[in-house]
């Protein structure tokens, strides 16, 4: 019987090394034709299996060619040849090279590493709404449980489960999303045609997210605050780490759970991290948001581009490529001459200056318009105008200006205009849910900020809805709006007039101070 095949263990890579080799196409439809044999439940196959499952297009004319391929993954570790001992039906059929392969552990990590790979380089990933909605619904989830004198281990692991795994999916894809929409404002990977038929939709996305962005984040925020500060989480994290390590094998029992808590307490943290913005650093939210709101012109910017290239304006390269074509096309010399001075206006000059002193010595010594620059009479320019193309100075030099008084000036503007606006947020602050009408008096400045919040909560309001909530731009307030259904009219009192509308249960947050006080 033919022994099967013995070769030196392949080095640790040894597997992708099909992806560099001649024929690598060959290769990577022979690893993908095993693949799809596996999801069949097919454990064996024989070359001439191989060679009838490739591709019509791609599939060699001779079954050598996949037999050697065959070989050469083998070798380098992707595959296992077994005797095929199942078709030997006389004793010389057992001297004869006859085998069926199989994926080796190896080769099935180094496909699914290179349909990981492929799968990344073609997401493009989403701005994911609806990923918000659900972190609100398990962070609820999570403070029943922690409301629970003994809160259940299993709920608790899939509640913190499913959160960590939402939000993992909502981080990689705006991630991803992002990008691309870099490489869709940078026209990289898009046709300009494809992209002035989804702009419009495309901004509605953006708009559309920013809109549930603001509206939900601030929600979220305040949910993991509330499961922060009443020393909710750190329980559940704990028992979520037990129930996970108690599957721990017995030589890593003594340390899994140990490191089951701390990988929760770092999928928290980073949660946090992505919503709440603290020691100076904003959250990934924020910064989401603001680079979606930055899209947006960008995007207007491209459409305007795209649509004055389409009418026809041209640009200074477009000129220059079209001059240069004229050049080109020029029937000789003296035409060169004559595009050139006509497209930049460099004429021969003769005199720098006339004055008296010029035109007596022309007209005493006349120079006809022919005489070259080499025999003509020699001009004297001065050194100044030389140097600066002017003849002399005019006036004295300026004088370098002091400017520190001006920026003493700025800056005192600045924290008269900080304190001014600090003077507001606590003006508008509430102890607690109040009516709209009670308000009372508003001085400018923080009528501006309340209008600026009441829009922010209604731009979130849908028809059914009877509360919502949401943050300002900055971050540093939050209000909560609840309608009434008693019909009442609020007032509230400005410099300029009186500003009126249906009365609401209003709470109005300064997050800069609760963050202060932590």
């Amino acid at each position: 019987m033919t022994p099967t095949p013995k070769s030196p263990a392949p080095p640790l890579y040894a597997p992708f090394a099909h992806l560099t080799a001649p024929g690598s196409a060959l290769y990577r439809r022979t690893m993908q034709t095993f693949l799809t044999a596996k999801e069949r439940f097919a454990v064996h196959l024989r070359p001439e299996d191989v060679h009838a499952a490739l591709p019509a297009g791609e599939r060699p004319a001779e079954l050598d060619a996949v037999v050697n391929a065959l070989d050469s993954l083998v070798k380098w570790g992707n595959l296992r040849a077994d005797p095929d001992t199942a078709r030997v039906t006389a004793v010389e059929d057992f001297y004869r090279k006859r085998f069926v392969y199989q994926l080796t552990q190896a080769g099935e990590a180094a496909e699914e590493a290179l349909s990981a790979y492929d799968e990344a380089l073609g997401r493009r990933g989403a701005l994911q709404a609806v990923a918000l909605h659900d972190i609100v619904t398990q962070l609820r989830a999570l403070l029943v449980l922690g409301a629970e004198e003994l809160p259940d281990p299993a709920k608790t692991y899939l509640a913190l489960d499913a959160l960590t795994s939402r939000f993992a999916t909502l981080a990689e894809n705006a991630r991803a999303f992002m990008g691309s929409l870099q490489r869709t404002i940078d026209l990289h990977d898009v046709e300009e045609e494809v992209f002035l038929a989804y702009k419009d939709r495309l901004i509605q996305y953006l708009e559309r997210f920013i809109q549930d962005l603001i509206t939900l984040g601030g929600r979220i925020a305040q949910l993991i605050l509330e499961l922060e500060d009443g020393d909710v989480i750190a329980p559940l994290l704990r028992t979520a780490a037990v129930r996970e390590a108690a599957d721990a094998s017995p030589e890593d029992a003594e340390h899994a759970e140990r490191e089951a808590c701390a990988r929760w307490t770092g999928r928290w943290d980073g949660l946090a991290a992505w919503f709440i913005s603290r020691n100076g650093r904003e959250s990934q939210a924020r910064l989401l948001r603001g680079r979606a709101l930055g899209a947006i012109p960008q995007l207007l910017a491209v459409v305007r581009s795209l649509n004055e290239r389409r009418a026809g304006r041209s640009d200074r390269s477009a000129d220059f490529r079209t001059l240069a074509r004229w050049f080109a096309e020029a029937p000789d010399d003296d035409a060169r001459h004559r595009l050139w001075r006509s497209a930049f206006g460099l004429y021969p000059s003769r005199h720098l200056t006339v004055d008296a002193d010029t035109l007596a010595t022309r007209m005493a010594r006349p120079v006809p318009a022919a005489t070259p620059w080499a025999e003509a009479e020699p001009l004297r320019i001065s050194p100044q105008l030389r140097r600066t193309g002017s003849y002399e100075r005019r006036g004295k030099p300026r004088k370098v200006e002091d400017r520190s008084e001006a920026r003493r000036h700025l800056a005192e503007i600045a924290a008269k205009q900080a304190a001014e606006t600090a003077t507001a947020r606590a003006r508008l602050a509430t102890d607690g849910a109040t009516r709209l009408s009670a308000l009372g008096e508003l001085d400018p400045l923080a009528f501006g900020l309340f209008l600026q919040l009441l829009g922010d909560a209604l731009a979130t309001w849908r028809p059914g809805m009877t509360h919502t909530s949401a943050t300002s731009n900055d971050g540093s307030m939050e209000i909560r709006l609840t309608a009434l259904g008693d019909g009442t009219t609020a007032e509230v009192t400005t410099p300029g007039g009186t500003f009126r509308g249906p009365d609401h249960i209003v709470e109005i947050i300064d997050l800069t101070e609760r963050d202060s006080r932590r």
